[in-house]
C-alpha cells in the first residue's frame, strides 16, 4: 500500500506512506495487567512485519495495552515518540530500558516522511491525543485519551482539512476500567456495561460532535484470561457492536480491523484469528490467592498510601484484604468512608513497587468494597477522582502527590493552552476535587 493506514490488535494503527513509517500502541503479542488481559484477535503476520519495518512508534501513555514492553523488546531499533506528560515517567523509564526516545511538544507538527506528519496534544489524566496528516488526509488516534484538551487542538486544525478525517478511540460498553465491585454483603455490584447499551448511537454522537466523517474502533479489542476475572468477558464490547445502532448520513462507522487505501479509497477488512477460549491460572503470574501478606509488606503499603496528601481530605481509611487477612491502615478518621481492595499479595506489591496501582483495577481480578457514603454514589463513579485519578493518574503516573505538587501539576497543564477546566466538560466531581489546586479566578 503506497498511501493510507491499518487497524489491528488493541490500539495500533499502522500509517504508510511509500511504505510503513509509524505505528501506534504496538501491542502485538503477549498479555497485560499481571496476565489478565490478552488481545482478543492475533496479529496476523503481515502487520507484524508492517511495524517491524517502521522507523517511527508512537505510545499514547503508560498502560500496558498501550505500553507493551515485550513488544517493544522486538522494536528496539525504532524511535519511540511521546506525548509531554507532566513529570515524564514514560519518557524517563523508557530511556533507562535503553530505547531511543523523542518527546513532542504539545500542538507542533513533526514531518516524519514526505506525505506524513503527525501532531499531539498531552492531556492531564497522564494521556494523550495524536494527530495525522497524510497527505491532507486527517486521522485522530484518541485512544482512551477523551476530549480533556483536545477540543482546543481539533478546533485549530479541524478546518484545515478538505479530504477524508477518521477517528480511533475508546467507546463501547465500559468494561476497561475498575468495574469488579462488591457491597458489604459480598453481593456482586453489576456495572453500568451490564446494560450493553447499544454502540452505534455513541459513535454517531462522536462524530457528529466533531464533524468527522469516519470512526475506527479502538482500545477495545482485548479479553480476559485468568480465571479470576473470566467474568469480565460478559462486559466486553464485541467487535460488530460498533455497528449496532448507528445512523447517520454523514458518516461511517468502519469494522474493527481494516486496511484502508487512501489513494483508491478502498477499505478492505482485515481477518484476524480470534483468541477466545484462552484461559490462564492466577498461579501462571505469580498470584496465590492464599499467600498473606509478610511482615514488611505493611511497612510498604503504609509509606505508599502516605505518599497522596488529597486522600486525607476525603478518605478514612483503606484495607486490602490479602490471603484471607485484613490490614486496614487509617488515612484521616474523621472521614468515615473507606474501601477494601481484595487482591492477591504478588501483584498488590508489584504494583505499589512499580506505582502502578490502575494496573491492579483494570485488570479486573481484584474485588473492591466501598463502606460509608461515598457522596451517593457507587462503583467506578464513587472511586473517581479521589483514587482513579488522584492516585492513578496524578500521583503514580504525574509524581504530584502532595498539594504542591497537584497545583504545579495543574499549573503546567494550563499554560500549555489546549486546557481549560472551565470548558472541559467534566462531572461536578472532579471540578469540586480540583479546585483547591487550580488557580483562583479573578473576580468579573
Amino acid at each position: 500500500m503506497d498511501l493510507g493506514f491499518e487497524t489491528i490488535g488493541n490500539a495500533c494503527l499502522i500509517f504508510h506512506d511509500g511504505g510503513p513509517v509509524l505505528a501506534t500502541d504496538p501491542w502485538l503479542s503477549g498479555t497485560a495487567y499481571f496476565g489478565s488481559w490478552i488481545l482478543s484477535h492475533e496479529v496476523p503476520a503481515e502487520q507484524q512485519s508492517n511495524v517491524r519495518a517502521c522507523s517511527w512508534l508512537w505510545i499514547s501513555h503508560g498502560h500496558p495495552d498501550h505500553l507493551s514492553l515485550p513488544s517493544l523488546e522486538q522494536l528496539r531499533d525504532k524511535t519511540i515518540l511521546l506525548p509531554d506528560h507532566h513529570g515524564g515517567r514514560v519518557a524517563r523509564d523508557l530511556r533507562e530500558l535503553g530505547f531511543r526516545v523523542q518527546v513532542m511538544r504539545d500542538g507542533e507538527w513533526l514531518q516524519l516522511s514526505p506525505r506524513l506528519r503527525i501532531c499531539a496534544v498531552a492531556n492531564y489524566n497522564q494521556d494523550a491525543v495524536l494527530l495525522v496528516d497524510l497527505d491532507g488526509h486527517l486521522i485522530i488516534d484518541a485512544n482512551d485519551a477523551g476530549d480533556r484538551g483536545a477540543r482546543r487542538l481539533f478546533a485549530r486544525e479541524l478546518h484545515r482539512f478538505r479530504k477524508r478525517t477518521f477517528l480511533a478511540c475508546l467507546l463501547g460498553y465500559g468494561d476497561a476500567d475498575m468495574i469488579n465491585f462488591f457491597d458489604e454483603q459480598g453481593h456482586r455490584v453489576l456495572p453500568a456495561a451490564a446494560r450493553k447499551d447499544p454502540v452505534g448511537p455513541q459513535v454517531a454522537a462522536v462524530l457528529h460532535a466533531y464533524g468527522i466523517q469516519n470512526y475506527l474502533p479502538s482500545s477495545s479489542q482485548h479479553r480476559y484470561q485468568r480465571t479470576d476475572s473470566l467474568w469480565a468477558n460478559e462486559f466486553t464490547t464485541p467487535e460488530t457492536e460498533f455497528q449496532n445502532g448507528f445512523e447517520s448520513t454523514t458518516a461511517r462507522c468502519l469494522p474493527a480491523f481494516v486496511r484502508y487505501d487512501l489513494r483508491r479509497d478502498d477499505c478492505s477488512c482485515i481477518d484476524p484469528r480470534s483468541t477466545a477460549g484462552t484461559v490462564a491460572r492466577p498461579e501462571d503470574f505469580g498470584d496465590d490467592w492464599s499467600q498473606p501478606l509478610e511482615r514488611d509488606d505493611e511497612q510498604l503499603l503504609r509509606a505508599y498510601l502516605a505518599r497522596f496528601e488529597h486522600l486525607r481530605t476525603c478518605l478514612g481509611f483503606v484495607t486490602f484484604r490479602v490471603g484471607h487477612r485484613d490490614l486496614t491502615i487509617d488515612i484521616a478518621r474523621e472521614h468515615r468512608r473507606g474501601v477494601t481492595f481484595e487482591v492477591p499479595r504478588h501483584s498488590l506489591l508489584a504494583a505499589v513497587g512499580w506505582h502502578a496501582f490502575d494496573d491492579l483495577m483494570i485488570g479486573n481480578f481484584m474485588r473492591t468494597t466501598l463502606h460509608g457514603d461515598w457522596w451517593g454514589r457507587s462503583g467506578p463513579a464513587a472511586l473517581y477522582p479521589l483514587w482513579n485519578a488522584f492516585v492513578t493518574k496524578y500521583g503514580d503516573n504525574g509524581g504530584a502527590h502532595t498539594a504542591a505538587g497537584l497545583r504545579a501539576y495543574f499549573a503546567d497543564y494550563l499554560a500549555r493552552g489546549f486546557t481549560d477546566f472551565a470548558l472541559d466538560p467534566a462531572d461536578p466531581a472532579l471540578a469540586a476535587a480540583l479546585q483547591p489546586y487550580l488557580p483562583a479566578v479573578p473576580p468579573a
